[in-house]
């Protein structure tokens, strides 16, 4: 979702050829190929193909394929996305690694009286810039909790990229109380936005809550995956409590990751799950039919990071459940909640009771992000 609106505002460049890389830490072929053809990406360029693995062995064998890669392609400019294993390890290699020098043959014409006899001059081309300039897109965002592998991710890339692009005020003062350099950091708005609006005129087209015999309004979108409430049974066992009660008072579409799939059978809560009335148990979604169950929700409950920013541009009520949030101004400004699973069934109550605050759209969360991070671009490599 983060690269599909550059990548379509720098294929429009003439001076620009976008390649795209897909280093396979996300490995479900299948969501992943739904996702590239519902945003219309070409096939990714390369495919490194790590897979699944430790955080180590992860990031360890992103870092030596796409250095070779970087060795191969000689990119002036790398963008790294997000807060993953592949953005660390993709930064880390790029702004470690140095381009070798290759000699190179130059013709010249020569300016005697026999313009058209050519001398071949054997010389040393060297490269000006020994390695690629590395950005990072989406800079800046902190959760304050450094027991989150992703944090961990975003303060070493912050820390050894070149250019800085923040999707909110808080990315640039956070990177700022860091010892960033200020001419490092660029605010160019939230680029998930922009794959919303590209994706709009799909999305309420897709009328994918007619699946489930739902009216617009009219039920919970329900998304779960990370390790800290997934792969406890117990928590596991509660959430699945909450929603079986938050469903006698409005139906649930549930999407589920296959992590929490895998961890639902393991801990026989999966098929009672699939046989609660009105709780509408799916599994993963493109994002296109995902889009239009959000925008014809009545609340989000989830523990993903993006989706608490669209339900904040869409101005839905997302109950995040999380102690914390790298997103703060989708609180401060936006829809989003913070809950533990004990608060989940009175949050949700609040809302089906109108008990909802004001909000506002954040700066720049305007759908014309890739347009900035281009002009930033061509303003870095002089071109």
């Amino acid at each position: 979702m983060k690269i599909a609106p550059l990548f379509h505002a720098l294929k429009k460049e003439i001076w620009a050829e976008p390649i795209i890389v897909h280093t396979g830490q996300h490995y479900d072929a299948t969501m992943s190929a739904a996702f590239f053809k519902d945003l219309e990406l070409p096939d990714p360029d390369y495919h490194l193909g790590i897979g699944s693995g430790s955080h180590a062995e992860q990031t360890g064998g992103v870092m030596i394929a796409y250095e070779k890669l970087l060795n191969e392609t000689r990119p002036d400019l790398v963008v790294v996305v997000g807060d993953v294993n592949s953005t660390v390890a993709c930064t880390m290699a790029a702004v470690k690694i140095n381009y070798q020098a290759h000699s190179s043959k130059l013709i010249a014409h020569s300016n005697n009286k026999n313009p058209t006899k050519n001398y071949e001059l054997s010389a040393m081309s060297y490269d000006l810039r020994r390695r690629p300039l590395v950005a990072h897109l989406e800079a800046g965002l902190r959760s304050f909790d450094r027991t989150m592998p992703e944090e961990i991710n975003r303060i070493v890339t912050d820390s050894i990229a070149d250019i800085l692009w923040t999707p909110s005020p808080d990315g640039n003062e956070n990177l700022l109380q860091e010892g960033i350099a200020r001419e490092k950091i660029e605010r160019v708005g939230n680029i998930m936005i922009d794959s919303l609006e590209m994706m709009r005129p799909k999305i309420e087209k897709e009328n994918a809550l007619e699946k489930y015999g739902l009216e617009k309004g009219g039920y919970g979108l329900v998304t779960l995956h990370r390790p800290s409430n997934v792969d406890d049974s117990e928590k596991l066992k509660n959430i699945c409590d909450a929603l079986k009660n938050i469903s006698q008072k409005l139906p649930i579409i549930f999407p589920v990751h296959p992590r929490t799939q895998k961890n639902l059978n393991q801990s026989g809560l999966w098929q009672d799950l699939k046989n609660i009335k009105n709780l509408f148990v799916d599994e993963p979604t493109p994002y296109v039919q995902f889009m239009s169950l959000v925008f014809d929700s009545k609340f989000l409950l989830t523990d993903s990071g993006g989706i608490q920013e669209e339900t904040t541009y869409l101005g839905i009520p997302c109950l995040t459940l999380r102690p914390n949030t790298e997103r703060p101004i989708t609180i401060s400004q936006g829809t989003n909640r913070l809950c533990t699973i004990a608060e989940i069934e009175d949050s949700v109550s609040r809302i089906l009771n109108g008990l909802i605050r004001a909000f506002k759209v954040p700066e720049l969360w305007d759908g014309l992000t890739a347009q900035r991070v281009v002009a930033s671009i061509q303003r870095s490599l002089n071109v």
